[in-house]
């Protein structure tokens, strides 16, 4: 049985609160003995929401600030968050001892124009998407900053290569709905040099983190299923 503690890394317009807390993920990994590391990223949740897309360059700096002085961690991740902790664990592989990420799949290695979300967030057009529709009413809810996330879409980002992905040293399980936009989810394993594939039916990008196929898979990868 595995004990190190598992960090959390929420999706955009989410934070630490809605993509784990309140679906039960803590509470699966506590009744499993694991602690949990919560972050909520910088412009989501209890974070700052600074409207310079300069304040974001570092997201991942952030994180790391958030793990313990010592030892490995598992990690989960779901949608922008899978790519800051990638990114992240290409940085520090050490750190890290099993990984799940959740939607993400072929679009990471070739990310999308946020220009139009980013647009839209600031109420200078509407989106055509059904997703980007979805994002944007999210984001105009709870305790979230439009502005502050239409920045968050604009940090300077390089690209996340394969051969950042290929230093990523640890097993990588990667869970994707065959209706999520941002599949399929192979290319992403292949660009990993120890990395599995689910695929869940009938399962789109949003309803993702709810899902008990992602919650089953995730916590029988970490070793961390409640007795």
């Amino acid at each position: 049985m595995r004990s190190e503690p598992v960090l959390l890394v929420h999706g955009f317009t989410s934070s630490f609160e809605r993509n784990w807390r309140e679906p039960g993920w803590c509470d699966l990994l506590g009744d499993a003995g694991r602690e949990v590391i919560g972050v909520d990223l910088l412009g989501h949740g209890k974070s700052a929401k600074p409207h310079d897309p300069a304040e974001y360059a570092d997201l991942e700096a952030g994180v790391a600030a958030a793990l313990p002085d010592d030892g490995q961690v598992d990690a989960i991740a779901f949608s922008m968050g899978a790519r800051v902790l990638l990114t992240l664990a290409a940085r520090a592989p050490e750190r890290f001892g099993r990984i799940v990420v959740g939607g993400v799949g072929a679009t990471l290695l070739e990310p999308p124009d946020h220009e139009p979300l980013a647009l839209a967030l600031e109420g200078k057009s509407e989106p055509s998407q059904p997703i980007a529709q979805a994002f944007t009413r999210f984001a105009r809810g709870g305790d979230n900053d439009p502005l502050a996330l239409a920045a968050f879409l604009r940090r300077p980002t390089p690209p996340l290569t394969k051969d950042e992905l290929g230093r990523v040293t640890c097993p990588v399980l990667v869970v994707i709905g065959d209706r999520d936009f941002s599949g399929p989810g192979q290319p992403l394993v292949d660009a990993l040099p120890d990395a599995q594939l689910k695929t869940l039916r009938n399962v789109d990008h949003l309803g993702t983190p709810n899902d008990m196929g992602f919650i089953d898979a995730a916590l029988t990868f970490l070793d961390a299923v409640p007795a």
